[in-house]
């Protein structure tokens, strides 16, 4: 398979890796290049198509090394493997690099609840002091003479904000944000389809079909392609031996047949990846999780909270709603719709339908939400339905679900066109009374 690097990537890793082993006349050379730019753009993995492409070694070094239970570990570390790029670079004769991926996740501070350690500390003024001193790197309780061979250092994340300042300031480090065009895009996937022979007009509109979506996207589309072979194969070999089979087997490698790769399948695909993305947007269950920690939620069910407005105003800039009702055996059973007719039901009230009638009015997504008693200590609810448009429908769903889960909570949520969920109503809280 031939991968597609495309031109400026290329072409600034190698004038920055070149360049810092010129001597150039009065010139002070950024050691450290930083590749900042969203998820799964293929940052990392493109670096090592130019390291290989360039012939040149690489020292990797990942964020989960920047932390030890040991202070100054990663610090020695990663002078440790700055000598040894060093070291490869001397004994072969070639060019080497210094490679620290996702950095951001090792030293970054997100928010205020981030620790600042010691070794967050080390490792920063580790970093400082080599782009200051490239050639006199020494080790912990260790003095060489020789002077250190100058190495670069690539350093890769998503969100280089979160860095010590100094440390990302341009005497120290060039920042490159990779946001791919659209000829790149096409260039990555075509690549990523060579081997499967579709055309380059069915690649183009796949990547028109998907114009938000990240590079590695489309290689998880290629990959989800092999499943229903995969899933053959377990099965002809049966699931109870398929483990056995495959570890143990005689050294011959699975042939597979060549995967449909029509353009209507491969759109079919990505729509059932993006619905899976979009699921796990709505359900938030880390900030569900994080929000019950911080402040516990009330057990009692005869509480009530207010109502607030769900437009912005100076109290509630958000536009943020949230209310609470009681059990739902306290609730009447006639509800009635904007429309003025009444439907009878056996759970939902005429307050909660009017609630759902009006989120609907405003455009925004419903969700039917519901969680046992467990599971709500810690937030973990879980989605009976989405609804947009009809409050008819919407309100049957709440009615199913209040039946088929009596004595769990329940709730129903607002989310508006950005995903974010401005709206919650409580309308039935669990137990066995």
């Amino acid at each position: 398979m031939a991968f597609y690097i495309p031109p400026p990537f290329l072409d600034r890793l190698a004038v920055h890796i070149t360049k810092n082993f010129l001597d150039l006349p009065n010139v002070k050379v950024p050691l450290i290049l930083g590749l900042h730019g969203r998820k799964g753009e293929g940052k990392t993995f493109m670096c090592e198509l130019v390291f290989k492409r360039m012939g040149l070694g690489a020292v990797f070094m990942s964020a989960g090394e920047l932390e030890s239970p040991d202070a100054g570990d990663p610090a020695r570390l990663i002078r440790l493997r700055y000598r040894e790029a060093g070291e490869w670079s001397r004994v072969h004769g070639r060019m080497a690099v210094l490679m620290i991926n996702d950095v951001d996740a090792g030293i970054g501070r997100v928010d205020s609840s981030t620790q600042y350690t010691v070794n967050t500390q080390l490792v920063n003024a580790t970093l400082m002091n080599i782009a200051d001193n490239p050639t006199n790197v020494q080790l912990p309780g260790s003095y060489d003479a020789e002077p250190t061979q100058r190495i670069p250092i690539i350093v890769t994340g998503n969100d280089f904000a979160t860095l010590y300042a100094p440390l990302i300031r341009d005497g120290r480090m060039e920042k490159f944000f990779w946001d791919p065009t659209r000829a790149d895009r096409l260039g990555i996937v075509t690549g990523i389809f060579e081997a499967d022979g579709v055309p380059a007009v069915e690649v183009e509109k796949l990547v028109d079909t998907f114009p938000d979506q990240a590079t590695d996207f489309f290689g998880a589309v290629r990959s989800r392609l092999y499943d229903e072979q995969i899933r053959k194969m377990i099965y002809d070999i049966g699931i109870d031996k398929v483990s056995q089979k495959v570890v143990h087997s005689d050294g011959k490698p699975q042939e597979f047949q060549p995967p449909d790769v029509r353009l209507a399948h491969l759109i079919e695909i990505g729509n059932a990846l993006v619905r899976e993305q979009e699921r796990i947007r709505e359900l938030r269950l880390v900030a569900e999780y994080n929000e019950v920690l911080q402040t516990p939620r009330s057990r009692s069910s005869s509480t009530s909270a207010a109502k607030a407005p769900l437009k912005p105003s100076a109290a509630n800039p958000s536009g943020e709603y949230f209310a609470s009702y009681g059990s739902s055996n306290d609730v009447p059973n006639a509800i009635k719709p904007a429309n003025g007719q009444t439907t009878m039901s056996s759970k939902v009230s005429g307050a909660i339908a009017t609630d759902i009638t009006s989120l609907l009015s405003q455009g925004l997504r419903l969700a039917v939400e519901y969680v046992d008693e467990r599971r709500f200590r810690v937030g973990s609810w879980q989605c009976f339905g989405m609804y947009q448009g009809h409050a008819a429908e919407a309100i049957a769903a709440l009615d199913t679900c209040l039946n088929e889960h009596a004595h769990d909570y329940v709730r129903i949520v607002g989310i508006d066109s950005d995903r974010r969920r401005v709206a919650e109503v409580m309308v039935q809280r669990g137990g066995k009374g």
